[in-house]
């Protein structure tokens, strides 16, 4: 006898003598029990019965039976492991479901083919983790429009007979046994809905009425039986229910309340020992899959790698995307399927819905089951691992807020104390909150979050370097919000996070007023990654490009919107932290325009070919210039494009509603651009400016790169020279960019006008000085000496040596310092200029002096020790450009 045969003859063995369930089962199905080493690997084929005579309800029963056993004695004997034998008892369930429902429907309408009706599984059978005796949880759902019914049957009262009669199929009771349990109490009020509901009525109560738990209950829902393409269209419809980018820190916190309830609920089982409540019980498995869901919910409206089912894929997810500890991953996943299994060893002994360990000789009898000696043994095997989970899951609730801080008076002696110089009007704004002023805080439910929220966050306002602005531009913000439920959920579940928006609020008017707009920002930077530099252009288009069953056009640009508004506003959160250098983040948003613009152009490149084809040998290639070109943009800059196509310029497109070149790039280009700045229910994007382009505003959208070439050889002023230092293609195939590239360099190195480009540029600065002075005493772009200056000497000194150029200010100027055309002293002055105007964008955009709070912020951001120093590195900086720039005009 193999190893193999053995395990499975111990385990029949053990079956006889410790399980009455499993041992009933080996009397009544001898057959079965000869070929029991060949079923046990295949539990699932090994239980059906080929019998077309044999009535349903008694076949399924059978069946059932037949698989009970094979898949015991499979799993005792380790033939089987744990994810098989769950997901072998989930198919079962999946194919004893889908045979009811085509069975009630056949019964009713003979002749009749199984639509109109689906079961949604929830549950262990929705995410294939079906314990060995469980009931199922399904909603049914039914299609007035399909389903079969007869001609005197009103479509909703056939739909709920039908479903009667698949419980019936299923549960029923006889000499055979039963299918399975079938509880149907999970579907929206139960209380007084049918058991069967329109797919409409049941869309409509989960987009407007289902309460915050049945969004965790959704994360494991499938479409299991029945009508597939019903019920994964119903899924569809409702993913923005379960998955929302917003988070929604009152779910969390219900799911928190369900545990802490079914530990009171339970007391007797927390107690571990004998008699401990596997799945209920402290440290029990109940708990390892709240902490997959809870943090499935906060993560996983932005990360769909993390909308998985099964709580140890979950896990496993969680853990790979750095969401969760390595060490408690691995402590939980061990620790759930060690507990299923001895839940399972608990349910063959008399095929009973219990979880709960046995006492006395019943225990040693579920231990010697699993193969130990006595229970005294499988308490010891339990316990380590049970404290651990317990522990992990305890730590949840530091993690949401705690419950010990008590609560800071919101008067004006514990304002005073807290930080506000003027206690009194930060008092008045507050009780005008109370008072439900604004629409977002008139709700009960939004008082009550916000008075749980006030405390920890009133006391980080008044930590904060400028607690009665950060107070008013929260009451700015609140004053806009259509609902501050969420808001203050988060704030509370996340002191640290109450903490960095008051300094956001201290510092940032920028990024408070992005805030109002949109508060769910703020939810992006739970994560600490947040604060971390984003990722390469691939990176992030791989992030914006990500697409999911039924979206459309139309949701990738909300989708594209979203996913910027978060990598802006983190990486503005990173200067006002103090964690970013300005010059990264700088270079950051310049990565994440380049890889919105990817998506969309890419996206809507393939929209319009659907309908007009593609024109031969010929692709659409986009220029960015200015800042966007050398890749170091602000918060607030737009983006300056040059549209150009390759190939013949005559030819014309091969689709159904064909179009010459010309007309088919140009259109295409605004449909570009639309993409890009059109704002939609996610907001804005970008500003693009075209200005650059061929003849500037009086010439084509786009021209082909044979009239580009020419019009730069030929008709291109100075300025257009200018700006052509810094133009680099971010769209196009590796032959178009490398085109394009090709004429941008023989332009730049010779094949132009031969014009006096440093009288021309004297003179164009000179215009612009005029027209656009600068905003304010700290302007580092536009005052004298500020980075324009700078750009006009550098580029001018290019176009006039014919060397040093690169799309990066930093590499020209070295490589003209390198020539010893250029003092080595303009690359600290650019550097310093820059990051003076990235964080001034954000803290002070109309460039005048901010408050003495803020003035540190912006020490720290450009490398001084104080605000005098800011000041004075400001004008030794700017007379180092000035100085190098009169050089360059005078030359």
């Amino acid at each position: 006898m193999g190893g193999a045969d053995t395990a499975v003859a111990d385990a029949i063995a053990r079956a006889e003598r410790d399980s009455p369930f499993l041992s009933h089962l080996i009397a009544r199905e001898p057959l079965l029990v000869e070929r029991i080493s060949t079923a046990v690997h295949d539990p699932l084929t090994a239980s059906r019965i080929d019998d077309a005579a044999l009535p349903l309800a008694r076949r399924l029963r059978l069946e059932r039976r037949r698989m009970a056993l094979a898949a015991a004695i499979g799993d005792l004997a380790g033939v089987l492991d744990f994810r098989t034998v769950t997901r072998g008892l989930s198919d079962f369930a999946d194919y004893a479901l889908d045979a009811a429902i085509a069975g009630a429907i056949s019964e009713r309408v003979p002749g009749a083919a199984p639509v109109g009706l689906a079961a949604i599984a929830l549950g262990k059978q929705g995410s294939h983790e079906l314990n060995y005796s469980s009931d199922i949880d399904p909603i049914l759902i039914f299609d007035p429009a399909t389903l079969p019914h007869r001609e005197r049957d009103a479509v909703d009262e056939a739909a709920v007979r039908i479903g009667r009669r698949v419980v019936e199929l299923l549960q029923a009771r006889d000499g055979d046994g039963y299918v399975l349990r079938v509880d149907l109490r999970l579907r929206p009020s139960p209380e007084v809905t049918p058991i069967v509901l329109p797919e409409e009525a049941a869309i409509s109560y989960y987009e407007s009425q289902a309460l915050p738990w049945e969004r965790a209950a959704f994360i494991r829902a499938r479409a299991a039986a029945g009508d597939s393409a019903l019920g994964q269209g119903f899924l569809d419809t409702i993913r923005p229910f379960v998955w929302r980018r917003a988070l929604d820190y009152g779910t969390i916190r219900e799911i928190r309340g369900i545990s802490r309830r079914i530990r009171d609920h339970h007391a007797r089982g927390q107690q571990f020992g004998p008699g401990f409540d596997l799945k209920r019980g402290r440290g029990g498995i109940r708990e390892v899959e709240f902490f997959a869901q809870i943090h499935q919910l906060i993560h996983g409206g932005r990360d769909p790698s993390l909308r998985v089912p099964a709580t140890l894929d979950a896990l496993a997810a969680l853990k790979d995307a750095g969401r969760i500890d390595a060490e408690q991953a691995d402590t939980l996943s061990a620790a759930y399927v060690l507990l299923r299994t001895i839940e399972h060893r608990v349910q063959m002994i008399d095929d009973r819905q219990t979880h709960a360990l046995p006492e006395g000789e019943a225990l040693d009898r579920v231990a010697r089951l699993h193969g130990l000696d006595a229970g005294g043994d499988l308490i010891d095997l339990l316990r380590p691992h049970v404290e651990a989970v317990g522990l992990i899951y305890d730590a949840l609730d530091s993690e949401d807020g705690g419950r010990g801080a008590p609560p800071l008076p919101v008067a004006e002696p514990a304002l005073g104390a807290a930080g506000f110089a003027d206690p009194a009007a930060a008092a008045r704004l507050i009780e005008g909150w109370r008072s439900g002023r604004y629409p977002a805080l008139r709700s009960a439910p939004a008082q009550a979050a916000m008075e749980a929220a006030l405390p920890p966050l009133i006391g980080a306002i008044g930590q904060s370097p400028d607690p009665a602005a950060a107070l008013a531009r929260l009451d700015t913000i609140l004053s806009r919000l259509p609902s501050a439920l969420n808001l203050f959920h988060l704030l509370e579940a996340r002191p640290a996070l109450a903490r960095l928006l008051a300094t956001v609020l201290s510092h940032a008017p920028t990024l408070a007023d992005a805030l109002a707009r949109r508060v769910d920002l703020l939810d992006g930077l739970i994560d600490a990654r947040a604060l971390a530099p984003v990722g390469d252009v691939a990176t992030l288009a791989g992030e914006m490009a990500r697409r999911e069953a039924g979206d459309d056009y139309q949701r990738l640009l909300d989708h594209v919107r979203q996913v910027v508004g978060e990598k802006r506003f983190a990486l503005g959160v990173q200067i006002v932290a103090g964690v970013s250098d300005p010059l990264e983040v700088s270079a950051g948003y310049a990565r994440v325009a380049e890889a919105a613009l990817d998506v969309l152009a890419r996206e809507t490149v393939a929209a319009f070919a659907e309908r007009h084809g593609h024109v031969p040998d010929s692709e659409l290639v986009i220029l960015a210039l200015g800042r966007f070109g050398g890749g170091a943009l602000t918060h607030a800059s737009d983006l300056d494009l040059i549209f150009l196509f390759t190939g013949d310029h005559l030819a014309e497109s091969d689709g159904d509603k064909p179009l010459g070149a010309v007309t088919y790039y140009n259109r295409l280009a605004q449909r570009v651009i639309a993409a890009l700045s059109v704002a939609t229910a996610a907001g804005a994007l970008y500003e693009v400016d075209t200005r650059l382009r061929p003849s500037g505003a009086q010439g084509p959208l786009v021209v082909s790169l044979e009239g580009f070439a020419r019009y730069q050889r030929v008709d291109a002023w100075t300025w257009e020279h200018m700006a052509l230092t810094r133009a680099r293609s971010v769209f196009g195939s590796n032959a178009g960019r490398a085109a394009v590239a090709t004429v941008i360099a023989q332009v730049l190195e010779g094949d132009r006008p031969d014009r006096d480009v440093a009288a021309e540029a004297t003179k164009m600065r000179a215009d612009m000085a005029a027209h656009k002075p600068p905003q304010g005493p700290l302007d580092a772009k536009l005052l004298p000496g500020g980075l324009v200056d700078l750009e006009f000497a550098v580029h001018t000194l290019q176009l006039v040596h014919r060397t040093g150029f690169a799309v990066g200010l930093n590499d020209a100027i070295a490589a003209l310092a390198g020539a010893d055309l250029l003092s080595a002293a303009v690359g600290p002055a650019h550097d310093f200029l820059t990051r003076m105007l990235v964080t001034m964008r954000l803290v002070a955009p109309d460039a005048q002096p901010p408050g003495a709070a803020t003035r540190a912020l912006i020490a720290h951001a450009v490398g001084a020790a104080d605000w005098d120093a800011v000041l004075a590195s400001l004008d030794r900086h700017r007379q180092e450009v000035a100085s190098a720039w009169a050089a360059v005009a005078r030359a």
